[in-house]
């Protein structure tokens, strides 16, 4: 961090935005980028997510602009361009950029998909020193002629990552080769890939690289949780996390639309202050979510990955992932919406068991560590909302007691004001959800065994190949009626009229205790114990099968033509031989000859009679060969 009085090459004029925003330090990307070395060169910055971009790019287009003036002239032409990819992250830009030029005098003007374009062409006709918009809704004002970039100095585009991974390539390269040849490009991203690198080096000149993303860095304000939840309980699960953590703000993380509408519904029906955002909304409806979020007429916000960058909601503390993100960047970018400039926060992913082993990929992808566990219990919200409210400060603080509180402590007894108070305290709380029990974490996953073990111990089964015995219903049938699992089962070994089954030795005795007073399985199915293991003949049903049910034939061993007998030298005729008869024969038949012999035979069966004519011979006018329906 740095001191904002003492950051060399600060504008004066910034300095004052800055101090009166209540900055007293900067952090290390904004800091970065008033070293002397990059004043006038094109940038290529990668920063974590959260790392105070905005202000970074901010002050680094103030020599630009302002040179060596306190103020910037009458707005006409644009000199500076702000790309970014969504709707929200262009409003937070331009929102951050009017206060930090303000005393500069500075206009800045928006250009974003979704809101009237009649107005942005009015804001521009009216001039603008800065504008900020989205790749789609740029291009449509520089090919209406309403966006003139003649006069343009400098070009940012931020999260350049994200703008290609939506398809808003062929756009941005549009915008730059519209703006004049002597402009500055800065390009800022989370990640630096291949696509951003063919990008400056189109369209930087002698870029300097500026890495800030140091993974070891990234993610120290983010604590994360990987919560292990039954399928069926991810709804309650993600209720009683928001009723434990109480944020201040909350984001809950969905996949898709109608994920969203549904987790919304259910969060308000339990009396959750909550409001939603996905693409289908529009963006005074996105808007006015974003506004009842930042004025506490709302705690939390279901959305989709559009709301996933762009974001800066103050007191945001935690991100849930309702639907778990697909990748590295998802989670990476998800989580950053909290843990901004400094501040603590948390992120949730929801994990059902079978998704376990992919979490813990997506975290070691991501260099980030989780402490695993299971959702907060009923039992655990209610602890917790007994130490918040032992701890309020209400209760700790000193009060002034007024009148009415000596009439109150006079006429009720301690302990009814005291459970007039819990009851205040939870009044608006939506009641905690119950649970299930879920497996816990350290318990190792029993696997089948797939040899024959020199230890199994080994009984029979009065069924075999004869009665069409199959390991696939062998298996669950043992299970059931034995109180096995699939683990515990090995080999299966299907003979002619009995089946072998090796089990684990851990496992048989209790096996054989659980079978000893009732032998019968199912459908009259004995089992016994044997006494060793199958005989060597003895095969495996899998691999002796075979589509029809019988053994392989014997076959003739192969003998050389000369040694065969004579007939079969005799019919053994050259290749190019048989071709030729065969062709003699198609040649010599008629046309039709096939056909005919088929309706020969047919009318010599039904009494001469065309097919098409055939009658049921009680009269009923039906036709014999044709299918009922």
């Amino acid at each position: 961090m740095t001191s904002t009085a003492a950051a060399e090459g600060l504008h004066p004029a910034l300095a004052r935005a800055l101090a009166q925003k209540g900055y007293e330090t900067l952090t290390e990307v904004q800091a970065a980028m008033l070293s002397p070395d990059l004043l006038g060169q094109d940038l290529l910055v990668s920063a974590k997510t959260g790392s105070g971009k905005t202000v970074g790019f901010g002050v680094a287009i103030g020599p630009d602009l302002l040179g060596e003036e306190d103020r910037l002239p009458e707005a006409s032409l644009p000199s500076a361009l702000i790309v970014a990819p969504t709707r929200e992250l262009a409003m937070q830009v331009a929102k951050e950029l009017t206060w930090l030029y303000g005393p500069a005098g500075a206009r800045v003007a928006t250009c974003v998909g979704g809101m009237d374009m009649r107005a942005e062409r009015q804001a521009l006709s009216r001039g603008a020193h800065i504008v900020v918009g989205t790749p789609g809704r740029l291009v449509d004002h520089i090919s209406r002629g309403s966006l003139d970039l003649a006069a343009l100095k400098v070009a940012v585009l931020d999260e350049a990552d994200e703008m290609l991974k939506l398809g808003f390539r062929e756009e941005l390269e549009a915008i730059l080769d519209a703006c004049p040849e002597g402009r500055r490009t800065l390009m800022f991203s989370a990640t630096v890939g291949g696509g951003i690198a063919k990008l400056a080096g189109r369209f930087q000149q002698d870029a300097v690289r500026v890495s800030l993303a140091s993974p070891a860095e990234q993610h120290g304000d983010i604590a994360y949780r990987a919560l292990l939840t039954a399928q069926f309980d991810t709804e309650r699960a993600i209720i009683n996390t928001l009723r434990y953590y109480e944020a201040e703000n909350a984001i809950v993380f969905c996949s898709t639309r109608a994920a969203v509408a549904r987790l919304t519904s259910r969060l308000a029906n339990r009396g959750l202050s909550v409001v939603s955002m996905s693409g289908e909304l529009t963006q005074t409806e996105r808007s006015h979510a974003l506004q009842a979020m930042r004025d506490g007429r709302a705690r939390v916000c279901v959305a989709t990955d559009v709301a996933a960058r762009g974001i800066d909601l103050p007191g945001l503390e935690l991100v849930i992932h309702a639907d778990l993100p697909k990748n590295r960047e998802g989670l990476l970018h998800r989580s950053g919406r909290t843990g901004r400039a400094g501040r603590k926060g948390t992120s949730v992913l929801i994990v059902p068991p079978k998704a376990r082993r992919f979490v813990e990929r997506l975290l070691s992808d991501a260099k980030v560590e989780a402490d695993w566990g299971n959702p907060p219990s009923a039992d655990e919200v209610r602890a917790k909302d007994e130490e918040r409210l032992l701890e309020s400060p209400a209760l700790n603080e000193p009060k002034e007691v007024t009148e009415l509180a000596r009439t109150l402590a006079a006429s009720h007894p301690a302990e009814q004001l005291a459970a007039a108070l819990i009851e205040l305290h939870l009044q608006g709380r939506s009641a905690p959800e119950e649970l299930s029990v879920v497996e816990p974490l350290d318990k190792v996953r029993e696997r089948p065994i797939r040899r024959e073990d020199a230890d199994a111990v080994w009984v029979t089964l009065s069924v075999g190949r004869k009665k069409k015995a199959e390991p696939r219903w062998l298996l669950p049938m043992l299970c059931k009626a034995g109180g096995l699992t699939k683990g515990a089962i090995g080999a299966i070994r299907v003979l002619e009229h009995e089946t072998f089954v090796g089990l684990d030795p851990h496992k048989a005795s209790a096996f054989l205790g659980r079978i000893k007073e009732d032998p019968v399985l199912e459908d009259g199915i004995t089992v016994a114990l044997a006494d060793g293991p199958p005989p060597q003949g003895g095969q495996d049903r899998r691999e002796n099968f075979s589509p029809r049910g019988k053994q392989e034939r014997s076959k003739k061993p192969w003998k050389p033509r000369e040694e065969r007998g004579a007939s079969e030298a005799a019919s053994s005729e050259p290749r190019a031989e048989q071709k030729e008869k065969s062709f003699k024969r198609r040649r010599k038949a008629k046309p039709g000859a096939a056909f005919a012999k088929t309706s020969a035979s047919y009318k010599k069966k039904d009494g001469g009679k065309p097919f098409k004519k055939h009658r049921a011979a009680d009269g009923s006018g039906k036709n014999p060969r044709k299918r009922p329906g």
